[in-house]
């Protein structure tokens, strides 16, 4: 037999430089989101994200995601509509809800309810365009039934149903409190949710992107979104937030408690981004959110600690250009809005399921599959050691 050798370092194209988390590297051309990150710009089809939180809805931003365009007035009705009369989930996916365990989080519950609502609809071929539609309806519209509903079972409570005559945001309220939200706090709701709907190839894009070339049905594709959004370094930031400045407690406990994690080089959750290297615009509307939310309730510790932080950080990291990002905010108006720790990134997932289909519908127009290369820095021609010799 003929021994095998390794492959001279000479042979084959020139190696491609390796970039540690593809850094900066296009995986693809896209019309949905553009960031400027240094000037603090984020547009959602040529539209700007303060235009669309002061004058838009949810419903209206995410017509405008998947479809390229502002609805008319027609075109948002029968839109609204369509969201509306498909928020129910049947029975079975209830059941589904409660053989799982009270104590798991929303988000493990979200990603397998997602992955079993595709079960229920055959009708969900990628290259049809009607069932592209159909599809893309039923995940936005159910995705906020199946985090209520899992929230109040996993408490003991009864699930609440959907109503057909509510707004995204007050339905998604409605359903998790079990009445019915105030304006202005609904209305905090559904500019949260705009806010949240895209923000360009981040990690669960990417991912859901990657499932989507494999021509993977649309519930495939957010599922495996969610599953990449779960992790603390990308949605899961905005609940250690909370748990971070619940944990400082006291202004004056801020200045220490910062200054000990920047010493010793550890991660300030909500602080810094990829690629803003000013205050994230989003941070900014959420901000005055967060004020108006408790000037409503009356005054709330959590937001003075939040505000002693971002000065701290900003005297020992403006120079590295290091601001709070969408996360370091977001926690503090949904807990000024009275919602528990563990539904603020289910919440930033209701919003994202968007502008994820965006990006499958996206990517089906000139599609090819996802193939990245790999460095090897492993071995050649290693010797089997039968068993009964290995150390």
């Amino acid at each position: 037999m003929t021994e095998r050798t390794a492959p001279a370092a000479t042979q084959g194209p020139s190696p491609v430089p390796f970039v540690p988390g593809l850094a900066d590297v296009p995986a693809a051309r896209s019309s949905i989101c553009f960031i400027d990150g240094d000037q603090g710009i984020l547009e959602y089809r040529g539209l700007s994200i303060e235009s669309l939180a002061e004058h838009s809805t949810f419903e209206e931003t995410s017509y405008l995601l998947l479809w390229g365009k502002l609805p008319n007035r027609t075109e948002l009705e029968k839109w609204s509509k369509d969201l509306s009369t498909n928020r129910d989930v049947r029975f079975r996916l209830i059941d589904l809800l409660k053989t799982l365990p009270d104590t798991g989080h929303p988000m493990e519950a979200l990603q397998a309810a997602i992955a079993a609502l595709g079960m229920f609809y055959p009708d969900r071929d990628p290259m049809n365009p009607t069932d592209r539609y159909n599809s893309a309806v039923r995940i936005i519209a159910k995705a906020p039934t199946l985090v209520a509903a899992y929230h109040r079972l996993s408490l003991g409570k009864e699930y609440v149903s959907p109503r057909e005559d509510l707004t995204h945001a007050e339905n998604f309220l409605y359903m998790v409190a079990g009445e019915l939200p105030e304006a202005d706090v609904a209305r905090v709701m559904d500019i949260s949710f705009i806010l949240h709907a895209e923000h360009s190839m981040n990690a669960s894009t990417f991912a859901g992107r990657v499932t989507a070339s494999t021509l993977a049905d649309p519930y495939t594709v957010v599922s495996s979104a969610i599953g990449a959004l779960t992790g603390p370094l990308h949605g899961g930031a905005n609940e250690q937030v909370i748990h971070m400045l619940q944990q400082i407690g006291e202004v004056e406990k801020v200045r220490p408690y910062i200054e000990d994690l920047i010493h010793r080089k550890q991660k300030i959750m909500g602080i810094g981004h990829r690629i803003y290297r000013v205050k994230d615009p989003r941070a900014l509307v959420l901000q005055k959110l967060a004020a108006q939310m408790i000037a409503k309730r009356g005054t709330d510790p959590l937001l003075a600690v939040a505000q002693e932080v971002e000065k701290v950080v900003a005297e020992h990291l403006a120079a590295k250009k290091i601001y709070p990002n969408v996360d370091f905010y977001s926690g503090v108006v949904y807990e000024a809005m009275g919602m528990p720790a563990s539904l603020f990134t289910p919440m930033f997932a209701i919003a994202r399921v968007s502008g994820w289909l965006a990006h499958w519908l996206e990517q089906l127009e000139d599609n090819r599959i996802y193939r990245p290369s790999q460095i090897y820095t492993g071995t050649h021609n290693e010797p089997y050691v039968p068993i009964e010799e290995r150390v």
